[in-house]
């Protein structure tokens, strides 16, 4: 317990805490010091707990530090039954309880703050599975839960970069390197910049040598863009395999049709979706262009209010009775013939309508064909994973063939329908066309003919008369004519419709009690996903910790293991110190003179006496050389004197010699600065030679 004591203030007085306490001091707190204590200590860990527990109630500061020391995994001495007891020391302020705490927390300080620190994000909110029933709330979770795997993976990430050693100074080094770097090349470009400017055609040189770069990286480009076709082969073979293994799929669905009725069943769909792709989606399209350009410009223009909602209203009546007024007289100008052709037209338009009407029910009965096959086919592999049986056998098998051939069959007959008005748009297209030559020619002609005769617009004045008059009963005829197309239709429509639903009825109430089934399996998918995912974010945060104490145990049995060594080689090394101390006791204590002789410290005695001797004669030889060093020294310059007046008398010799030869006589006098530089020379040599006579006669 005193050891844990010393410990508890050893790490309080230091930083951050600077307590300044001794063992008495601390062993004098008061309960509620105590607990402000180890307030500071956890606050120190989790600086959400940074309270002045004077301000706080009692049970609401053991609530606090309890859930933190939970979140920390601090498990308290004894078993569970002590529990209650733990709870009621740490409202008190107990020391037999605070101790422990704060020796565990002070031995783990910097692993408690980052668990701290992930619990504040890890810690999952457990939501009621009836709340989870709303969309809402089942989205925001959903984000909470990803935006926690994400906060995962970017510390796992951040540890990953902390750990891997790199460090700012690291950074700034290479930046300055490659500053250097830098301004090293740009005095090694500017010298050959010097030395190329003085080469001849350096210009044609430099534009070459931009060629080769310009290549090279067309080269690079080119073997990039070589990689890129590689891989776009690549998937493209992958494509081509999908597609064959759909060709096998779709052959063998196929097995028992014929080729003939698959490619005219293939004609059909191109033809279809041919029709759809050029014809009905860029009308949708653009209608949808519209569409939007209007919501643009009604959202980019001011609120309205309801007069101006009123305004708007009556210039809507204005601009549809200038509509009505401008069609009635387009229609009194009108000829007989342009009436025909506005009949051809409308026929055509109800065609057009017809077509499209029928090509819209076409694709949406193609696309819940494709929903059931899609659902069918779900709760097929479902049944057989449940079951291990097909559905479709015997009479349900052949009811749904008879279904399909019958559809196949509305098919058909739908299909000629379009193709026989396919081909009467194109006829009637024709005609329009050829009536509208002859109807300008013979228009010409009449305008020639009346210019002749002096009557210019007599005939358009007659036919706009004949025109009003036949107006009224084209009219007439035109709206029987239209109502009775108009039941023809409805009537149709209705039998479509009864048979549709006749046909669908069955289908739609086995889906019915799928789609139920449906919903009761995914509302218990989901159920049993919210779960699974709780579950696993526990275990992974419950891993994460276990990781963190093991590497952080591992690291501790480390750092022992290195002391073991350290210690083992410490008593090792006094092991030998020991063994030489008592070795040379013996030979020091014993009487034998050559054991004597053996111990160090007679042999360093020795050596001490033997350097000593050394000295003292090294010393009286550095006397006589300082004392013998100035005559030394004098007598040496005078036997370099010596030797050049010898080498002054030798030159003087030779050049005797050469005049002797040459047949002039011999100068018996010398110039005045050789005169004064052999009496100098002359009297070093006396005093040179002088010395050593003396000491001779000595």
């Amino acid at each position: 317990m005193s050891d844990q004591i010393k410990f508890i203030v050893d790490n309080l007085n230091k930083e951050p805490f600077r307590k300044n306490y001794n063992l008495i001091t601390f062993d004098s707190l008061e309960p509620m010091q105590l607990l402000q204590v180890l307030n500071d200590v956890l606050a120190e860990i989790d600086p959400k707990q940074v309270v002045d527990i004077r301000e706080e109630m009692p049970e609401q500061t053991a609530k606090r530090m309890l859930s933190l020391l939970g979140i920390l995994k601090y498990k308290p001495p004894g078993n569970a039954a002590d529990m209650s007891t733990f709870r009621q020391g740490l409202v008190i302020g107990s020391k037999p309880v605070i101790y422990p705490v704060l020796h565990w927390l002070l031995q783990r300080t910097n692993e408690l703050k980052k668990r701290a620190y992930l619990a504040r994000f890890l810690i999952k909110l457990e939501v009621p599975s009836e709340f989870l029933q709303d969309e809402t709330v089942a989205d925001t979770n959903k984000q909470y839960e990803d935006l926690m795997e994400a906060f995962k993976t970017l510390h796992k990430e951040c540890e990953q970069l902390k750990i891997s050693g790199f460090s700012t100074a690291e950074i700034r080094r290479d930046i300055s390197a490659m500053e250097e770097e830098k301004d090293q090349l740009i005095k090694r470009v500017e010298r050959l910049k010097k030395r190329v400017e003085t080469v001849q055609n350096h210009q044609r040189m430099l534009k070459i040598a931009r060629q080769l770069r310009v290549e090279k990286e067309r080269e690079e480009f080119l073997a990039q863009q070589k990689q890129e076709q590689k891989n776009q082969l690549f998937h493209a073979v992958q494509r081509l395999q999908r597609i064959q293994n759909q060709l096998k799929s779709m052959r063998h669905a196929a097995a028992d049709a014929t080729p003939e009725s698959l490619m005219k069943r293939l004609e059909e769909e191109i033809k279809f979706n041919s029709y759809m792709v050029t014809e009905k989606f860029p009308k949708e399209l653009e209608n949808k262009k519209k569409e939007l350009h209007f919501l643009q410009k009604v959202v980019s223009e001011p609120a309205m209010g309801h007069s101006d909602l009123l305004e708007l209203e009556s210039k809507i009546n204005e601009i549809n009775t200038q509509i009505n007024q401008l069609i009635e007289k387009k229609m009194m100008r009108n000829e007989p013939i342009e009436g025909k052709l506005s009949l051809y037209r409308q026929q055509a338009s109800i065609i057009s309508r017809k077509k499209e009407a029928k090509a819209e029910e076409l694709q949406e009965a193609k696309e819940k064909l494709a929903n059931l096959e899609r659902e069918v086919s779900v709760k097929t592999s479902q049944t057989r994973e449940y079951d291990g049986t097909e559905v479709l056998k015997g009479d349900e098998f052949k009811r749904y063939v008879s279904k399909l051939r019958s559809k196949s069959t509305v098919f058909k007959k739908k299909h000629q329908i379009i193709a026989e008005f396919k081909a009467e748009f194109g006829l009637l297209q024709r005609t329009e066309e050829l009536l509208k030559q002859r109807h300008e020619n013979i228009q010409h002609q009449l305008q020639t003919i009346e210019e002749k005769r002096g009557i210019s617009g007599y005939s358009y004045t007659q036919e706009e008369l004949e025109r009003v008059s036949a107006l009224k009963s084209e009219v007439d005829e035109m709206k029987g004519r239209t109502l009775d197309d108009m039941s023809e239709m409805v009537k149709k429509l209705n039998s479509l419709v009864s048979e549709k639903k006749s046909a669908l009825a069955p289908i739609i109430k086995e889906l019915r009690q799928l789609r139920q089934k449906c919903q009761e399996l995914t509302q218990e998918c989901d159920e049993k996903k919210s779960q699974y995912d709780s579950c696993a974010a526990g275990l992974e945060s419950n891993r994460s910790k276990l990781e963190q104490e093991v590497r952080g145990l591992r690291e501790e049995c480390l750092q022992e293991e290195s002391r073991y060594h350290y210690i083992n080689c410490m008593i090792k090394n006094l092991e030998v110190q020991l063994r030489r101390a008592t070795d040379e006791m013996k030979a020091y204590v014993s009487s034998d003179q050559q054991e004597k002789r053996k111990a160090i410290r007679e042999q360093y005695t020795k050596n001490i006496a033997e350097q000593e001797n050394l000295g003292k004669k090294l010393r009286e030889k550095q006397k006589a050389v300082r004392e013998s060093h100035g005559p030394n020294m004098k007598q040496a310059k005078m036997w370099h004197d010596f030797e050049q007046l010898m080498e002054c008398k030798k030159q003087c010799f030779l050049k005797q010699q050469t005049q002797t030869s040459i047949g002039q006589p011999p100068s018996s006098r010398l110039d005045p600065p050789e005169k004064f530089h052999m009496l100098s020379l002359m009297t070093r040599a006396d005093d040179l030679i002088l010395p050593p006579l003396e000491m001779a006669s000595s």
